[in-house]
């Protein structure tokens, strides 16, 4: 499965063992950021995973964010996406 991942600087370190485990057991992850712990705008990430599940590059994304809250509301933004 084609998945794009995306997180801020409070879901770094998950993101990072989300992405061995998937790429581990045969799924392929396009990683969009962020690529350290320094602070970032979630909305800038989930508008990147949005973007690529919308335009069909990817199956599904996976969002991560301190709560999900923030992600969740601005990638439902984009028609076609749905995500708690």
């Amino acid at each position: 499965m084609n998945l794009t991942i995306g997180s801020d600087h409070r879901g770094y370190r998950v993101k990072q063992k989300i992405v061995d485990f998937l790429n581990g057991n045969g799924h392929h992850c396009n990683d969009v950021g962020t690529n350290s712990d320094q602070s970032v705008d979630y909305p800038d990430i989930a508008q990147a995973v949005s973007r690529d599940v919308c335009a069909g590059s990817s199956d599904r994304g996976i969002l991560i964010c301190g709560t999900g809250i923030g992600m969740a509301i601005a990638a439902n933004k984009y028609p076609g996406v749905r995500a708690a």
